[in-house]
């Protein structure tokens, strides 16, 4: 492919949706790999409301010294949707002209992928990066920040089992996962859950309470039920919500499916019961050398396909490649649970 000349020479990027750790590291992946081709960098803060806003500052390698171990992100990040308002869309577009950015790099999930994509369809040279902890991007096998959350949910668990067995207790975790329990079934099984819920499976509640049961009666009086927030109990519609607001995509907030585990199982058990809701806790602090090294190799790709006008794609990891995929491929659905994997966490379940 063609690679840009002097006609391109500044990138402008962003960080949208919820933060998590790695995004640091591929922010300054994509400002030393620019400067190596002479690029200059813009950073936008906060997502996309920073370009409607015309809120940027250049970046430029003192900006990013030091920053690879650091959660969370340099730039600010928000739920901002432009295509909401028209004005909004006419907005970005004249801020894009204005600060004479020649292409964008955005970094998100589900969400900002998806206002890249619109913004590729109308003519907008735009890059895309995959960034969740729930893993749950299409066409590429694992996004930056879910090793992180694991990590985190899986060291919790541990320290969970030691409470829960000196008091013979059911400990109940609700982790993230909105719509895919990724986190819920890597974390359960490294952890060595003895229940593992996801938005994928429905869950039977008398079901649950007698695998819990038969562990009780074989000497094991006590139990670690780890539960996605998407999860739901069959024959109740929609997930477990907090409230009824919405963000600009569409999405509630999400949590209270561990309370109501834990009373239901009370109900049926007549054991004591607690919960431990884990929450943000999961984005935060620094990022594993597993996700510090991927986001790094994304940020690196990202401005090689700058470099080669290669827009309207998403960088991706494919078995150990880094690879570019079109972003329509990738926003197209959500990546959910591999049941095979999921099958083995049932394997221990009531034993």
């Amino acid at each position: 492919m063609e690679e840009v000349g002097d006609s391109m020479t500044t990138v402008g990027v962003l960080t949208g949706g919820g933060d998590c750790p790695g995004l640091n590291a591929v922010i300054r992946a994509v400002v030393r790999t620019g400067a190596k081709y002479g690029f200059d960098t813009i950073g936008i803060r906060d997502g996309w409301h920073g370009l409607i806003a015309g809120d940027v500052e250049p970046l430029t390698d003192y900006s990013v010294t030091g920053i690879l171990p650091k959660g969370g992100t340099i730039l600010g990040t928000s739920r901002t949707n432009p295509f909401k308002d028209e004005a909004d869309v006419q907005r970005l577009r004249d801020n894009i002209k204005r600060f004479g950015i020649d292409a964008l790099v955005a970094i998100g999930g589900e969400d900002t992928l998806g206002v890249a994509n619109k913004l590729s369809k109308i003519g907008i040279p735009v890059v895309g990066v995959p960034k969740t902890i729930d893993n749950d991007v299409a066409a590429t096998d694992y996004t930056f920040g879910f090793d992180t959350a694991v990590s985190i949910v899986t060291e919790a668990i541990d320290r969970l089992h030691t409470t829960a067995e000196s008091h013979h207790r059911i400990m109940v975790v609700e982790v993230m996962g909105r719509h895919a329990g990724w986190i819920a079934t890597m974390a359960g099984i490294a952890g060595g859950a003895d229940q593992i819920l996801i938005p994928e499976v429905p869950f039977d509640l008398d079901e649950v309470a007698g695998h819990l049961q038969a562990r009780y009666e074989k000497g094991k009086k006590f139990s670690i039920v780890v539960v996605a927030e998407g999860a739901q109990p069959k024959g109740m519609e929609g997930a477990i919500t907090q409230s009824a607001r919405t963000d600009e995509f569409g999405h509630v907030t999400l949590g209270g499916i561990g309370t109501f585990l834990r009373d239901e199982l009370e109900k049926r058990l007549g054991m004591e019961t607690r919960v431990t809701v884990l929450g943000h806790v999961q984005r935060g602090g620094s990022p594993t050398a597993h996700d510090r090294v991927l986001a790094t190799r994304f940020g690196v790709a990202a401005v090689e396909l700058i470099r080669e006008k290669d827009f309207g794609k998403m960088v991706a990891l494919r078995g150990n490649d880094i690879v570019a995929v079109p972003l329509e491929e990738a926003v197209a659905n959500l990546k959910t649970v591999d049941m095979d994997l999921y099958k083995i966490a049932s394997i221990f379940y009531g034993g």
